[in-house]
């Protein structure tokens, strides 16, 4: 069964929304979270940034506001020690069982990473996540006190008081190659922005090759914005407002702060993307990464419900296991994205999403 992520944020905002009133509205985070579990999502991603909310107290209310909607956390290695890290999850995972995951988010932006004191390089970091990682699941793994010794992380006679019952999901994403080479040892999930098809297939092989001196064989993910409507003609009509709402919400604040998409290997791939064709495959659509310079997952789906499902059983085919999708209008299209999530369950057999969900080993 196809696992659907979609995104929690603190307040209503997008790339074609200005956000208004405070960072953190309580009741807004609970609405939201709520509307992604009736629309049958299985997680949402709690997304971090440099200058974000504390994201494991977003996570709580989250969990504490549903019944069974789980999260993704994502979490940077090089601010927390993993020791800690490893029992932060571990606490909120023995509080809302088997309803936690952890997103590994290294960092591909110096500049986001020198606002909190971070000057090292991406090859640097990247070597600095890989031993987080390795630290992290001896901590939860490991009921005898251990040492480790590293470039980045030492630690002697390291043990926890709380480890997860069971296994906490890892999910990883980056484009580059020190991302494959550590994703590939770590990942239970792989997570990709929205390529064409044939670019996912590449992805997805380069992974899996990476992966097998590991001998592990970690699922994908693939993260896109989904413009449906009753109609092609419809969606395609809000699919343009959408796009000159975002330019002009954008125009501002690109005079402020310079847009280099092209810095991070991910969205350099979408950009390239965008510069072939405005529109991929049957209907994905990248004027709206252009237009936002690739900062993230901002490739679209356009289309009506059935066309738009269609498109998302594509990448399912290609070995997709999990689908993140979100809106420019978070909290209506949370409700609205029900249609989709019912449409593409329709069409794949019932396998066990709990192997996702619980993280089975690769």
């Amino acid at each position: 069964m196809v696992e659907f992520i979609g995104l929690v944020n603190t307040r209503e905002s997008s790339e074609s929304i200005t956000a208004h009133g405070p960072v953190i509205q309580p009741d807004y985070v609970r609405r939201l979270a709520r509307a992604h579990e009736e629309s049958g999502f299985d997680r949402v991603l709690i997304a971090h940034w440099s200058s974000a909310p504390d994201g494991f107290i977003i996570a709580d209310q989250v969990l504490a506001a549903t019944e069974r909607l789980g999260v993704l956390l994502a979490h940077r290695p090089g601010f927390v020690a993993p020791t800690v890290a490893a029992r932060k999850f571990a606490t909120l995972d023995a509080f809302h069982p088997g309803r936690v995951a952890l997103h590994v988010i290294t960092g591909g932006d110096d500049a986001d990473q020198a606002r909190d004191g971070d000057f090292s390089d991406k090859s640097t970091r990247y070597r600095r996540t890989d031993e987080f990682l390795d630290v992290l699941r001896r901590e939860w793994a490991e009921e005898a006190p251990f040492d480790y010794e590293g470039e980045f992380y030492r630690v002697a006679g390291a043990s926890s008081g709380v480890r997860p019952d069971g296994r906490v999901p890892i999910y990883f994403g980056g484009a580059s190659d020190d991302a494959v080479r550590v994703g590939a040892k770590h990942a239970d999930v792989y997570a990709f922005w929205g390529e064409p098809l044939a670019g996912i297939a590449e992805r997805i092989t380069q992974v899996r090759e990476a992966a097998k001196p590991y001998g592990r064989s970690p699922k994908f993910s693939v993260s896109l914005r989904p413009i449906p409507a009753d109609t092609e003609e419809a969606a395609w009509k809000r699919a343009r407002e959408i796009l000159e709402a975002t330019e002009e919400h954008l125009a501002g604040l690109r005079r402020e702060v310079p847009i280099d998409g092209r810095a991070q290997e991910g969205s350099r791939r979408l950009l390239d993307f965008a510069d072939k064709g405005e529109v991929h495959d049957k209907r994905l659509w990248t004027a709206l990464a252009k237009a936002t310079g690739a900062g993230g997952n901002s490739t679209a789906l356009v289309g009506s419900y059935e066309q738009v499902a269609e498109s998302l059983l594509d990448y399912v085919a290609l070995g997709v296991d999990t689908l993140l999708i979100r809106g420019y209008e978070p909290l209506a299209d949370a409700v609205d994205y029900g249609n989709l999530v019912r449409l593409v369950r329709e069409q794949v057999p019932a396998e066990t999403s709990a192997e996702v969900s619980a993280g089975t080993p690769a």
